[in-house]
């Protein structure tokens, strides 16, 4: 996990790749550090863009001034499917104060029928992106995603303030951000 010691573990693999030069494992440690650096709390977001289930072009970018949940899901994952229901509800209650979703399928092709069934029966009226790649998207890999489902506060800034809070952790959290925060336009 990147937001743990991420400092002393960078340390550790800079000291290890000085000592071992050109080493596989010194490579690919210093790389596995660079992406954890990336999706650590307190950092700017990575980039994301893609279509939605109609064609529609969406970035992350276009959400700046909101607080944003970026989450990755797919039609296939049953407590991903649970969590929708949740998100349904904070959604309705925040929408007008700030608070977008932007939801990023990894289902594959042939699931994108199911991925666009998911999205109605879930009532999931957000943003949806998807390259429809499954677990070889690289909107996933920018993330670090590698289980479902993972999520991403960030706020309008475009920073990320906390990951992977579900249930009551999310709902108070939105609370305390936006709770008493006036209508956005």
């Amino acid at each position: 996990d990147g937001d743990h010691r991420l400092d002393h573990l960078a340390a550790a693999v800079t000291e290890y790749s000085r000592a071992h030069p050109g080493t596989e494992i010194g490579r690919r440690m210093t790389a596995r550090i660079a992406r954890f650096r990336a999706t650590a709390i307190g950092g700017e977001a990575p980039a994301l863009a893609g279509a939605g289930p109609e064609g529609t072009r969406t970035a992350l970018a276009d959400l700046r001034g909101r607080y944003v949940l970026v989450d990755f899901w797919a039609s296939w994952c049953a407590p991903c499917r649970l969590e929708n229901r949740h998100y349904a509800e904070l959604y309705r209650r925040y929408r007008s104060t700030g608070f977008e979703i932007l939801a990023v399928s990894v289902d594959q092709a042939a699931a994108a029928p199911a991925w666009k069934a998911a999205i109605a029966k879930d009532e999931a009226s957000w943003r949806h992106i998807s390259d429809l790649t499954g677990w070889k998207s690289p909107l996933a890999a920018a993330y670090n995603v590698t289980a479902l489902p993972a999520n991403f506060l960030l706020d309008p800034a475009g920073r990320i303030v906390a990951k992977d809070l579900r249930g009551k952790a999310l709902a108070d959290r939105l609370e305390s951000l936006l709770g008493r925060a006036r209508k956005v336009p």
